[in-house]
């Protein structure tokens, strides 16, 4: 599964929006937008506060791991 597949995913299961997201880890609606639609990739530092907000590891969230 795709990164940007994967954290769509997640944020719908919190019932959270793009913007209700960014909040949570310091980033910008636009960042996370870009994310989900695959045209950016998150840098290290954002995946590492993805992780830690979901509770789920990097490799997850990269689609290494299920």
């Amino acid at each position: 599964m795709k990164f940007s597949t994967r954290l769509k995913e997640l944020r719908i299961e919190k019932d959270m929006t793009q913007a209700d997201l960014a909040k949570e880890i310091g980033y910008s609606q636009r960042a996370v937008s870009k994310w989900e639609l695959g045209k950016t990739e998150p840098t290290a530092s954002a995946l590492i506060k993805l992780s830690e907000f979901f509770g789920e590891t990097v490799q997850y969230l990269l689609g290494i791991e299920d």
